[in-house]
C-alpha cells in the first residue's frame, strides 16, 4: 500500500528544485554511463599515460571530478541494484552478482521519473534478473528460471536494449571457433578476421519486443550507442525530458579491440592492447553522446554522470589499474570500490571543481530527486543528495558502508572501518588514503563507534530485506537468506 500511495503522488505538480541558475534546471535531462570493471587508475585524467581516454578526461575538465566516488560493492549487480534504488544492495537483496533479483517493489530512479513526464530507457548491461524465459540466454535466462524474469520494463523503463551480463567487447555477439594464443576465452581474442569461424557466444541483446538480430557487430560500445542515441533524439523530438541508463560492458573480460583500436595500441602486449583499445573504443561513444547533446541543443541542461561498478578484475587476469589504491574487485579496501567518478551539468556546474568529499552510486536517486523536486520515497535510503556539493556547499552524512561475502567497511570522511575474519581495520583516509597504516590498536574508541554505527546499520539493512517497508511478496524470487556478517552482532 506504501507503494501505490507514493506513486500515485509523483503524479501530482511537482516542486522546482529551486534557482540554481538564471535557465529553467527543474526539468534537467539525466544520464547515467557506467562503465564495468574499469579501474581507479584507468583513466588518463587519474594520472594513466597509455590509455588513451580523452572523453572522460574532458568531463572531469569541464564538470565536477568525484576524487572520492565509491561504487556501493566491489561487484557488479549489487552496485548496479544501488545506482537505480538509492539503497544498499544488503536491503535490496542483491548480495552479489548472478544472484537473486531487483525486487519489483523497489522505487527505482526511472519510477521516480515516469510520472513526472520523463522518457526513460535502459541502454546496455542489466544484471538484475534475466531478460527471456523462453530460451536459454547468458547465465541463468530460459524456461527453466522463469521466476528470474526481471527486465527494465518492470522497473519503471519505458524501453531497454540491454544483456542479462557479460559480453565480449567487440563483436559481442560472436565467440571464435579456434582462439589463438595469447588470447583465451577467460580473458579475451584477437578480434574476429573476415572468413574465420566463430559461433555464438551465448548472450543476446533483447528489447521489449524480444531478442534483438541487427546492427550487433563491431564495437560492443557502439552498439549500445546506436541505441541510446535515437532514444534520446526522440525524447527531444518529443520535448520530453529524458532518464537515460547505458551500462557499457567494457572493459569486463573477455576484451577484444578493434582493428582501429587495436592498432592503437600495437606496440604493448597483448592483454593491453585489448584492454586499453576497448575502453579507447568506449571513450570514443561517450564524446559521441556529448557532441550529440551539443548538436540538439539540450547539452547545458543534461547531468552526464560516468562511473564504473567496481574496482579491476584481480591482477592475475587483467591489467587494470586501481592506481595507488589497495585491493581490486571483490576487495573492500579502496582499490575495489573507489572508482572514476565526474559529471558534467554545465546549468549548474558552471565551472570546474574537484569534490575530495566520499560519494557513492547509493547517492544518484536522492541527489535526481531533490534536482526535480520530486517526493523522497518511504523507504529507508542509504544515499544522500548530493546536489549542495556540486552548488559548492558541504554536506553531513554518516559513513558508508559496505558489505560483501563477510567482510564490512564503513568510510567515513576522515576515518575508514575494515573488519574481515582475519583482522579489524582503522585508516586514517585524510593522511593514509591509500591504507598502509592500520591504527585500530592506537584507537579503540573510534573502533568502538564504528562497530556500534554498523551494527545498528546491519539491523537496518537485514528488517528492509526481510520486508518492512513492502512485505515479503517476492522474497523467494531472491533465491536466499540474509547473509551472516560479523558486525550484526
Amino acid at each position: 500500500m506504501m507503494k501505490k500511495s507514493y506513486l500515485a503522488a509523483l503524479t501530482l505538480p511537482f516542486i522546482a528544485a529551486g534557482s540554481l541558475h538564471a535557465e529553467d534546471t527543474s526539468r534537467p535531462n539525466i544520464i547515467l554511463m557506467m562503465a564495468d570493471d574499469l579501474g581507479w587508475g584507468d583513466v588518463g585524467y587519474n594520472g594513466n599515460t597509455v590509455i588513451k581516454t580523452p572523453s572522460i578526461d574532458q568531463m572531469a575538465e569541464q564538470g565536477a571530478r568525484l576524487d572520492r566516488f565509491y561504487a556501493a560493492a566491489p561487484v557488479c549487480s549489487p552496485t548496479r541494484a544501488s545506482a537505480l534504488t538509492g539503497r544498499h544492495p544488503y536491503r535490496t537483496g542483491i548480495f552479489s552478482a548472478n544472484l537473486g533479483i531487483l525486487r519489483p517493489e523497489e522505487v527505482t530512479i526511472a519510477k521516480v521519473l515516469k510520472p513526472l513526464g520523463y522518457a526513460t530507457g535502459h541502454f546496455g548491461k542489466w544484471h538484475l534478473g534475466t531478460l527471456t524465459a523462453t530460451e536459454k540466454d547468458a547465465n541463468r535466462g530460459g524456461p527453466k528460471s522463469a521466476h528470474l524474469l526481471n527486465p527494465p520494463t518492470d522497473h519503471g523503463f519505458d524501453t531497454y536494449f540491454a544483456t542479462e551480463s557479460k559480453v565480449p567487447t567487440w563483436d559481442p555477439m560472436k565467440l571464435p571457433e579456434k582462439i589463438e594464443k595469447p588470447g583465451s576465452k577467460g580473458f579475451g581474442w584477437s578480434y574476429i578476421k573476415e572468413g574465420e569461424a566463430y559461433k555464438d557466444y551465448g548472450t543476446a541483446y533483447w528489447t521489449p519486443e524480444g531478442k534483438a538480430t541487427e546492427n550487433l557487430d563491431g564495437d560492443d560500445s557502439r552498439v549500445i550507442m546506436d541505441r541510446a542515441i535515437p532514444f534520446i533524439e526522440e525524447a527531444v523530438k518529443n520535448d520530453k525530458p529524458f532518464f537515460t541508463v547505458i551500462w557499457f560492458h567494457t572493459p569486463h573480460l573477455p576484451c577484444v579491440a578493434g582493428p582501429e583500436y587495436a592498432e592503437m595500441y600495437k606496440d604493448l602486449d597483448f592483454k593491453m592492447q585489448q584492454y586499453a583499445g576497448c575502453i579507447t573504443a568506449m571513450d570514443d561513444q561517450i564524446g559521441r553522446l556529448r557532441t550529440k547533446l551539443d548538436e540538439l541543443g539540450v547539452a547545458n541542461n543534461t547531468m552526464v554522470w560516468f562511473c564504473s561498478d567496481n574496482g579491476p578484475e584481480s591482477s592475475g587476469k587483467s591489467p587494470g589499474s586501481s592506481g595507488e589504491y589497495s585491493g581490486r574487485k571483490r576487495s573492500l579496501h579502496d582499490g575495489g570500490v573507489r572508482v572514476p567518478g565526474v559529471m558534467v551539468w554545465p546549468n549548474v556546474v558552471s565551472s570546474p571543481m574537484t569534490i575530495s568529499a566520499p560519494i557513492v552510486t547509493s547517492d544518484y536517486l536522492p541527489t535526481i530527486v531533490e534536482a526535480v523536486g520530486a517526493k523522497k520515497p518511504p523507504y529507508e535510503l542509504d544515499g544522500v543528495s548530493v546536489l549542495p556539493l556540486l552548488k559548492g556547499e558541504s554536506i553531513k552524512r554518516d559513513p558508508i558502508g559496505f558489505i560483501f561475502k563477510g567482510v564490512e567497511a564503513f568510510n567515513g570522511e576522515k576515518y575508514k572501518y575494515y573488519r574481515s575474519s582475519k583482522s579489524i581495520e582503522l585508516y586514517d583516509m585524510e593522511n593514509d588514503p591509500y591504507e598502509k597504516n592500520n591504527i585500530a590498536d592506537q584507537h579503540p574508541e573510534i573502533v568502538e563507534q564504528f562497530k556500534k554505527q554498523i551494527k545498528a546499520w546491519h539491523a537496518s539493512c537485514r528488517s528492509s530485506f526481510e520486508g518492512a517497508e513492502y512485505g515479503t511478496d517476492s522474497l523467494e524470487r531472491v533465491e536466499q537468506d540474509y547473509p551472516e556478517v560479523l558486525g550484526a552482532n
